[in-house]
């Protein structure tokens, strides 16, 4: 009888193991030995390489010796009925095994965005099916979650009665911000497009773009056929990056040392609040306000804002700031038209 542990002294012996061996030699279905292999990848006793009919199973020891072997690519639909992300971060990770040869830091920071998107995916989607797509290449870990539902930005809009998917963006970018408040802390895309190296959201003719390699956030908008429907999250991961998850959050939380854990820091980019990069009114300033007594610590970034409003400082540094008091604002990137209207309200 075919057993796990007789397919595991096949490999062992010959480095190299095809479905259509097993079938031959011991006289069984093709869908009886695939079981068996499945469940020994999964377990991570052997390696997945190769694709489709011209996949085999190598030792764990055949995969060291020989690493030019290992798959650069995977990409799988999944139907969205029961899915869970672990389950998918297992398949991935035993089908892509590279992924397990990288560094800590970079293992932990694929595993938390890979997750964080996936289950954004399952939960907030309403799409019967998702697609997974996994490249190593150039020593640069990307990869795209799609879905066909509701979108994003639309979602948002709609469940916080916002007047357009841009302030929808507007607010995802804040944090704190998520469509099933009892579920989720709405933690998930705040710290994940900060952790990679390039992070897009494309969602129904938006395409949101945080660059950290310049530091620096851009909004697209794409009409036509490539345009997205449903919501596609593309993460891009050097293998290179000297970046911790750790950090990451220190950076936002904990800030109050009195509690155990808070996401209590974030960055407003200013620029994103009008196309024109002009702020002047009472009433922007609100907008950009809006959510923000949840933080503990605002920097609002006018890097690339050429000017401000006496109206629109006064809302954030002096109205806003008496009715909270104890959260403390910064101002970062300022030219010297946009420090002086701030000056003349402090």
């Amino acid at each position: 009888m075919l057993t796990k542990e007789k397919i595991l002294k096949i490999v062992e012996k010959n480095g190299i193991l095809k479905t259509n061996d097993i079938v031959l030699t011991f006289r069984v279905s093709r869908q009886y030995a695939n079981r068996l292999i499945k469940d020994l990848v999964i377990e991570r006793k052997l390696l997945k390489v190769g694709l489709a009919s011209k996949a085999m199973y190598v030792s764990l020891g055949y995969a060291k010796k020989h690493p030019e072997i290992l798959n650069c690519k995977i990409t799988k639909t999944f139907v969205n009925k029961n899915l869970e992300e672990h389950i998918v971060l297992n398949i991935v990770e035993s089908e892509l095994p590279l992924i397990l040869k990288q560094k800590e830091n970079i293992r932990n920071i694929f595993t938390f965005a890979f997750s964080e998107m996936l289950n954004n995916a399952i939960e907030h989607s309403s799409s019967a099916k998702i697609k997974i797509d996994v490249l190593f290449a150039e020593k640069m870990f990307i990869f795209t979650i799609a879905d066909f539902g509701v979108g994003v930005f639309r979602n948002v809009m709609k469940k916080r009665n916002l007047k357009s998917e841009l302030e929808a963006i507007q607010d995802i970018l804040k944090g704190k911000v998520t469509t099933m408040p009892e579920l989720h802390s709405g933690q998930g895309i705040f710290f994940t497009s900060r952790s990679g190296d390039e992070f897009i959201l494309e969602s129904y003719g938006y395409r949101l773009i945080v660059n950290n390699q310049i530091n620096d956030v851009f909004l697209e908008e794409i009409s036509g056929s490539k345009m997205k429907k449903g919501t596609k999250v593309t993460f891009k991961l050097s293998v290179d990056s000297k970046k911790h998850l750790k950090e990451i959050f220190d950076e936002f939380s904990n800030i109050d040392k009195e509690n155990e854990f808070g996401f209590d820091k974030t960055e407003i980019k200013i620029k994103l609040y009008l196309k024109s990069g002009i702020h002047i009114s009472r009433s922007q300033a609100r907008r950009v306000l809006s959510g923000l007594e949840k933080f503990k610590i605002v920097v609002f970034d006018f890097d690339k804002v050429p000017m401000i409003g006496q109206s629109f400082a006064d809302e954030i540094f002096r109205v806003f700031q008496s009715k909270h008091p104890k959260i403390q604002i910064e101002a970062i990137n300022m030219n010297e038209a946009v420090r002086f209207m701030i000056d003349r309200v402090e």
